[in-house]
C-alpha cells in the first residue's frame, strides 16, 4: 500500500517512514508545503492528514488533489507515532511479522 503523510513534525519524518515500513507501506512525508507539492503527491492508496501541525492551505490543496484522483483520506488530529499506527491499522495495514 502506498501512503502520503501530510503534516507532522520535521524531527519525526524518519520515524513516520519506519512505522509505515513496519506496516508494509511505501510512504512519502510532506511536513511543509514546498513548490511542486501537488505534482509530488502522486496517486497513493491512502492520504493521511495530521491536522494538528498542518496549515489550512496545505490541507485544502491535499484534499482537492485527493478528490481529483479518488484517493482515500484519513485524518488524525495528533502527530504522534501511535496516532499514525492507529490510522494505518484502521485502514488495513497490519504490522509485518518476523
Amino acid at each position: 500500500m502506498s501512503v502520503v503523510i501530510i503534516g507532522g513534525h520535521e524531527r519525526m519524518v524518519r520515524q513516520y517512514e519506519e512505522i509505515c515500513e513496519k506496516h508494509g507501506c511505501d510512504a512519502k512525508v510532506f511536513v511543509k508545503e514546498r513548490s511542486g507539492f501537488k505534482k509530488n503527491l502522486g496517486t497513493p492508496d491512502l492520504m493521511i492528514l495530521l491536522t494538528n501541525t498542518v496549515s489550512h492551505k496545505m490541507v485544502r490543496s491535499a484534499v482537492s488533489e485527493a478528490k481529483k484522483n479518488n484517493i482515500q483520506i484519513a485524518r488524525a488530529h495528533s502527530s504522534s507515532a501511535s496516532a499514525l499506527t492507529n490510522v494505518l491499522q484502521q485502514h488495513g495495514a497490519a504490522p509485518a511479522t518476523s
